[in-house]
């Protein structure tokens, strides 16, 4: 497993990273005995960095991986966890709901401190002048009491991630659905800013939620139709070619070398092995190439998202 340096930090991490959210049941219900297999199979590949957040099966995904990491794995892997977001539609980053919700990750991770504590999808703020004083604050206070080794945010639009960065002193931050076969806005558009301030980033959602996979994306996803057309009739070109879409951009992802991680959200052994294996097989450079060309009328198109109109 390749590593690689996590900004000023001092970390070197994976270049594939654990998610949580399919642990935390996000996608459907998984078993311990299956999150385990998995979680165990990618630390012994040599995966060292998992991510979760309170938000991910309201505590749950937390909740298991602290089992999961008992008996000594614990110390193999680095924790990023994320408060202030509660619920699908619920948020709080008001520093006394940040601290309570640390402290009951920190329980239910079964440790005293965590590598990386980030503020989770910060664009669903109202107030994001309090996310740059009061929640920022509160991170540093955290950091500075070792709950944390690193603070840092995470968003989708990277507009209010350059203000993040700019603003708070951050460490480390998450992008997600910003370096994907359809768009990679996360390394023309952020990096310069990320790598002068020296933050770490993490690439999360490769697959842009879903809208880069042969199933195609949930029916809540917030593209729009032009985008979902495109990406549909990509992934109808790899089956074409007796090829997956999604494990081509798995492979598309890792090929960045200025990508510290990208995190990917899987609860299966047989999920990661999928990973494990676009990590090391040569992409195909000729489907790529008509993928991206079917992609190109949608090339780098976002969505609005959450609060923020910049």
């Amino acid at each position: 497993m390749q590593n690689r340096p996590l900004g000023k930090t001092g970390l070197s991490v994976s270049v594939l990273s654990q998610g949580g959210a399919a642990i935390g049941q996000q996608y459907g219900p998984v078993s311990l005995a299956e999150a385990a297999e998995c979680v165990h199979a990618a630390i012994d590949a040599g995966v060292n960095l998992i991510d979760t957040s309170a938000y991910y099966g309201k505590g749950r995904s937390e909740e298991m991986l602290g089992e999961i990491l008992a008996g000594g794995r614990r110390e193999k892997v680095h924790i990023c966890t994320k408060a202030g977001r509660i619920d699908r539609a619920v948020f709080d980053f008001s520093p006394a709901a940040m601290r309570r919700s640390v402290e009951e990750s920190l329980k239910r991770l079964r440790t005293d401190r965590v590598e990386i504590l980030l503020a989770h999808d910060i664009e669903f703020a109202t107030d994001y002048e309090s996310v740059f004083t009061e929640t920022a604050n509160v991170l540093h206070q955290m950091k500075r009491e070792g709950k944390a080794r690193f603070i840092g945010m995470s968003c989708y639009p990277l507009g209010l991630l350059k203000q993040a960065i700019e603003r708070c002193e951050l460490d480390v931050v998450i992008s997600y659905a910003h370096y994907s076969l359809q768009n990679t806005r996360l390394v023309a558009e952020f990096l310069p800013v990320a790598e002068a301030k020296g933050v770490g980033v993490l690439n999360a959602s490769p697959l842009s939620l879903g809208l880069l996979t042969s199933q195609g994306p949930p029916p809540w996803h917030p593209a729009p139709a032009e985008i979902k057309d495109a990406c549909r009739r990509a992934a109808e070109q790899c089956r074409a070619r007796g090829a997956e879409i999604a494990f081509l951009g798995m492979q598309f992802c890792f090929a960045e070398q200025r990508i510290p991680s990208t995190v990917t959200g899987t609860a299966r052994k047989e999920e990661l092995a999928v990973n494990l294996r676009a990590m090391s097989e040569p992409i195909d450079r000729t489907l790529l190439a008509e993928v991206q060309a079917i992609l190109a009328p949608v090339k780098d198109r976002i969505w609005p998202s959450g609060n923020w109109k910049g």
